[in-house]
């Protein structure tokens, strides 16, 4: 009876212990999903207010910048195309669709000193790309967290917890080699 008590005592020993590293697991994922969300979450209120100060962008440079209306256009379109993108990817091509417009502007701006000295120009200018900056950091965080994730529900024995949760690949912020094509805008003089 002895040895039947002490292999008893094994047994439950071995499932409190898998008990123990599965629930461990399970919450490991759960946080590293919400990481996921949150840095999503904060990349999306960036690119809000980025989006919040493109129309006061436009508005100053539309007097100084009449040959560069492609430009102003482009940069209308995918900030329309940001606030509404429904998914992650869409809202990336619209996201460097901006950034390589706002490029465009700031080097076009170059051409023209009255708006170089424009202080609500400027002061747009430092703004938007201390936005950019800190959204170039967000999406990073965010793409770390997502690979992070992504190895975790590959990797014994978490494989194991991540399918029983049904856990698929969350994808990384990233834009198709079509979309970062850089959008040439012609300078007419």
């Amino acid at each position: 009876m002895e040895m039947a008590g002490i292999i008893l005592f094994i047994i439950g020993l071995l499932l409190l212990l898998i008990l123990i590293t599965f629930l461990l697991i399970y919450n490991n994922l759960v946080r590293l999903k919400n990481n996921i969300q949150k840095s999503w979450a904060n990349i999306d209120v960036l690119l809000k207010q980025r989006s919040d100060e493109l129309p006061n962008l436009i508005a100053s440079v539309k007097g100084y910048m009449d040959h560069e209306r492609t430009t102003l256009e482009i940069l209308t379109k995918a900030r329309t195309e940001v606030l509404q993108a429904p998914t992650l990817s869409k809202k990336a091509v619209a996201d460097t669709m901006i950034t390589q417009a706002l490029k465009t502007i700031f080097a076009v701006a170059e051409n023209y000193p009255t708006l170089k000295a424009n202080e609500n120009f400027l002061k747009l200018q430092n703004r938007i790309t201390a936005l950019e900056n800190e959204l170039a950091d967000r999406r990073e965080f965010y793409n770390d967290s997502v690979n992070i994730y992504n190895i975790r529900i590959h990797s014994i024995p978490d494989m194991i917890v991540a399918r029983m949760m049904k856990c698929t690949d969350e994808q990384f912020f990233k834009v198709s080699e079509e979309d970062k094509k850089i959008v040439h805008v012609a300078m007419k003089q």
